[in-house]
């Protein structure tokens, strides 16, 4: 089986210690686009996985737009070779409408495939990805005037990755919240929030409706006395054993339903704590585009019920 994994922008050297560390052997590689021919792996680093790939010797345009038509109708093309050639099969595909989200929309439906040209005559094609994004790059209707920074661009696109968020009345603990990006985006979903950082949040955000400003720090709280919690929320900047340690207090000690936490890495990165985050049950571990050296955790309460009935 071929599977090509596309690393995030600026992570190829990520993704591939991640990929070695999960014992994949990389055949060749096309950019950022790592081939291999082993089974496939759930690789944080990358921004998309193509599985199932296969190889299209095409000796003509027309020949691989008829050959990339006969797998499916809607292709991403990631050309950073033969670019020339490439854009010339893909003006001939099919138009992907590739709409920015608003707040609160789901993502595309549809399947979305992806395909390369390893060399002139032979396409690298998928026709199902892991991203219903081309080249896993969401767009996003931007609101420039509310939100205090663009960090609430990775609370916004988690959501629509993990196909949920809160709903109005939810209610959401925001921890290392200021100046309030993300506690912006909860409040805007109709949540309520209670927001805790020892700086204040940008005044707009706090006299949003439902919005709360604890002044604290954010792994000083007790999570036995807050109550339930439909959603914990944090971007703090930590080390990521520290994170690792929040969340498993979190998780044990106080009553939340579904967590997004970002894992932010100083220096190196840190593919053991990956592998700890990965092992929670029902936890999952990826890498946003609007991500940096970072990657974001996931425990949805949903998955959390079905990975204790498996067991």
């Amino acid at each position: 089986m071929t599977c090509a994994y596309l690393a995030a922008e600026g992570f190829t050297d990520q993704l591939e210690a991640e990929l070695a560390d999960h014992q994949v052997r990389i055949s060749h590689r096309v950019g950022r686009l790592l081939v291999s021919e082993d089974a496939p792996v759930d690789a944080a680093w990358a921004a998309v996985v193509w599985s199932d790939a296969t190889y299209l010797p095409v000796a003509s345009i027309r020949e691989a737009v008829t050959a990339l038509k006969g797998l499916q109708r809607n292709w991403a093309v990631y050309a950073p070779l033969h670019t020339g050639r490439a854009k010339l099969i893909a003006e001939q595909l099919p138009h992907v409408s590739a709409r920015p989200l608003a707040l609160g929309t789901p993502a595309p439906a549809a399947p979305l495939g992806g395909w390369t040209l390893v060399s002139p005559n032979l396409v690298l094609a998928a026709a199902r990805t892991s991203s219903p994004f081309p080249n896993g790059e969401p767009g996003f209707v931007e609101d420039r005037d509310g939100p205090p920074s663009r960090a609430y661009l990775k609370l916004w696109e988690a959501f629509v990755r993990l196909g949920r968020w809160p709903q109005p009345g939810d209610r959401c603990l925001d921890l290392g919240a200021s100046p309030g990006g993300w506690t912006w985006t909860l409040a805007r979903l109709g949540a309520e929030v209670i927001a805790v950082d020892k700086a204040p949040l940008d005044p707009a955000v706090a006299a949003m409706r439902g919005v709360t400003w604890r002044e604290g720090s954010a792994y000083a709280i007790d999570p036995r006395e807050t109550g339930p919690i439909d959603w914990l929320c944090s971007d703090v900047i930590a080390y990521p054993k520290r994170t690792y340690a929040l969340v498993e207090r979190w998780r044990t000690e106080g009553q939340v339903r579904n967590m997004v936490i970002t894992v932010k890495f100083q220096g190196a990165t840190d593919h053991e704590i990956v592998h700890a985050f990965r092992a929670i049950d029902g936890g999952r571990i990826f890498h946003l585009h609007h991500n940096k050296h970072e990657l974001t955790f996931a425990l949805l309460a949903d998955d959390q019920v079905s990975e204790n009935a498996e067991r």
